[in-house]
């Protein structure tokens, strides 16, 4: 097995000056931060660490951090935060794709075409469709999506998707996200814009913003990719060339035995290899 199972995040950060962590299922639940995780990071920060919180949330930066200051996640736990729907919002602004976007996802999150001086588009009109998730993702599933997709379609609009993700833990509930539509879309043979994990410009960007909070080259080897999406987190910072350490307890811990704090090794060999992806290294919860 080349996947390391270690214990805690100590066990490998000397080796590393920089981490993008992972929001969802690694730092918090949706509802709170894990205490773990944030000891974690504090602790990676006190030896001289910086932490990079990069997230698939299909808002802003200061919109995530807002978020994150409600369910009371300390500040100094992390120095930065990169998100999809900052890079989205700033391709909104540059008017990608013609500027008339159809807003498809929940009210809390019109303020991305709001914040940069946009409204809604009604969809006679539209040039794109702007996708930050589900309208209710408490009830609807993607399927319920299918005619809207059929309609995109038909009139050739591309979808810009602020949230690659396809699913998310929020407490003990499983929720669809933006992702899974967006997947059903281009599974139909539409145009899609991914904004966020596994694509290659999100990691750019952190890279960027971990340059600029510490004032001085950090080699891409000396920094560490966590989380626990098999679809985003792992292959993304695989694919970017960062070590990746994955977080087996989150949306795969019912493929890799009952200790969600412990994966069982045989197990994990087995689901990386069904997968086939090789993240350096694997931790039942982020601590």
């Amino acid at each position: 097995m080349t996947c390391r199972v270690i214990q805690a995040l100590a066990d490998i950060s000397d080796a590393y000056d920089a981490i993008l962590c992972d929001l969802w299922g690694c730092y918090h639940n949706g509802l709170e931060p894990y205490a773990a995780a944030v000891d974690a990071c504090r602790a990676f920060r006190a030896k001289g660490g910086l932490v990079i919180l990069l997230t698939n949330a299909p808002r802003p930066g200061p919109s995530v951090k807002v978020f994150l200051d409600q369910m009371g996640a300390p500040e100094n736990s992390y120095d930065a935060i990169v998100s999809s729907g900052g890079a989205c919002q700033a391709a909104l602004e540059d008017g990608l794709h013609g500027g008339r976007y159809h807003y498809v996802g929940p009210d809390r999150d019109t303020h991305m075409l709001e914040d940069v001086g946009l409204a809604d588009t009604p969809l006679v009109d539209a040039t794109a469709i702007l996708l930050t998730g589900l309208r209710d993702d408490r009830v609807e599933t993607p399927a319920d999506y299918a005619g809207e997709i059929a309609d995109w379609k038909a009139r050739g609009l591309p979808v810009l998707c602020a949230n690659p993700d396809i699913q998310v833990d929020r407490g003990e509930a499983r929720l669809w996200c933006a992702g899974a539509i967006a997947q059903d879309y281009e599974h139909a043979g539409g145009e899609l814009v991914w904004f966020g994990k596994p694509h290659g410009p999100i990691y750019q960007r952190a890279m960027t913003v971990l340059g600029e909070v510490s004032q001085k080259p950090i080699p891409q080897s000396r920094v560490l990719a966590i989380g626990d999406g098999i679809k985003t987190d792992v292959p993304g910072g695989l694919a970017a060339g960062f070590d990746t350490l994955f977080v087996t307890g989150g949306l795969s811990a019912e493929e890799l035995g009952a200790d969600v704090e412990n994966p069982d090794p045989a197990l994990l060999d087995t689901y990386l290899r069904s997968v086939d992806l090789a993240p350096q290294f694997a931790i039942g919860r982020l601590r």
